[in-house]
């Protein structure tokens, strides 16, 4: 008999996180030590539990801009090489710890030179961090393996030296596995960054960008036109999909007694298998659709679309990736099976190498799930 689908049964098997920022995950405890470490005194509250609720609450408003603006108080306290590399190490612990046997954890080097900081040494910080928790993470039977994205801010003007460091970088250290654009995204598409983008592809860095705000499907189409091999988030793609009446078409499929058409860019990305990155619980938060329960990750993953679960930044959404592989399943009524699906596709669209990912999925993730439906 398949074991029961508990949030606790569901952190102890294996899962894959695609989209997390590393300034977004902090422990709360480390921000209020970290804050008055470096004589930060513009913490709204001190106390850790009031702090973690502060955060929560920033992100419930449904305002991406207010949702963006609680990072100034993580970045705040990221500043120095100590800090960015507890920062790190703690992370690769957290998400060990929660079930997750890889990860990829993303960060934009340039938000953390206020102390004057290099890019280098930014960069050299947060890898030292994670290979020393990786480390600590294995000698406690908790294995991950941990890979990185260096981020560029769409909104900013310094993408093209942030991709060449990228590129660089990768070039030296191969768990440095691709290239992203983040940041607020309503107008500012990603072909403005084209020539940032032509320097992460020339270089075979892998290339993800962020395409989760309004207006949705003009930045999706505009991410893939620019090459992008994943989507950040993507939940609006759901805004291609027409559920109902209608007259049959080259798109359309049966699911269950729905009739569901599929619209051209929908169509494109199942057709191509372009993952996407979703989180559920963010992708609430920012008003992209109105609760867990209407959230599209379901219904993409029965379409065909690669459908992956993210937490993006757990300090800020309150979240875990067993908690949001949880809901999700509850929500949706996910057996074993569906879970054990979203996280093959998970590692399936990983950057890491290739025998990397054969060796999660058949050595790690399918033995596991095949114990759990047993």
């Amino acid at each position: 008999m398949a074991a029961p689908v508990t949030l606790e049964a569901v952190r102890a098997a294996p899962k894959v996180l695609l989209h997390d920022h590393l300034d977004g995950g902090l422990r709360p405890q480390t921000i209020v030590e970290l804050a008055d470490a470096v004589g930060y005194l513009g913490l709204p509250c001190t106390d850790v539990g009031e702090l973690a609720a502060w955060f929560t609450r920033g992100a419930d408003t449904r305002d991406i801009l207010q949702y963006l603006a609680t990072f100034e108080h993580t970045l705040a306290v990221m500043q120095t090489e100590a800090a960015l590399a507890r920062v790190a190490r703690e992370a690769a612990l957290d998400l060990a710890t929660d079930g997750v046997v890889y990860a990829e954890v993303r960060f934009a080097p340039e938000l953390h030179q206020a102390r004057g900081l290099s890019l280098d040494a930014v960069v050299d910080a947060v890898q030292q961090g994670l290979r020393h928790g990786e480390a600590e993470a294995a000698a406690i039977g908790q294995p991950i393996v941990m890979r990185t994205i260096i981020c560029a801010m769409r909104t900013g003007s310094r993408s093209r030296e942030i991709a060449e460091l990228c590129v660089r970088r990768r070039h030296s250290d191969p768990t440095i596995v691709a290239f992203d654009l983040a940041g607020a995204e309503t107008g500012f598409p990603p072909s403005d960054h084209a020539d940032a983008i032509a320097i992460a592809r020339h270089g075979l860095a892998h290339l993800t960008i962020h395409a989760s705000e309004p207006p949705g499907l003009e930045l999706i189409a505009d991410a893939l036109d620019c090459g992008a091999e994943r989507v950040g988030h993507g939940v609006r793609l759901i805004e291609d999909v027409t559920i109902g009446g209608g007259t049959p078409r080259d798109g359309l499929v049966d699911i269950d007694s729905d009739r569901v058409h599929l619209g051209p860019l929908v169509t494109y990305v199942r057709d191509r298998q372009v993952p996407l990155e979703l989180a559920p619980t963010c992708n609430v938060q920012i008003g992209a659709v109105p609760s867990i329960a209407h959230h599209p990750v379901a219904l993409f993953h029965r379409l065909g679309v690669r459908a992956t679960i993210n937490t993006d930044n757990r300090l800020m959404s309150g979240v875990s990736l067993a908690s949001e592989v949880h809901e999700v399943a509850s929500v949706n009524g996910f057996r074993w099976t569906d879970i054990e699906a979203v996280q093959v596709t998970g590692i399936q669209s990983a950057f890491c190498s290739f025998d990397e990912r054969r060796r999660i999925e058949h050595e790690v993730i399918r033995p596991a799930y095949a114990e759990l439906q047993e």
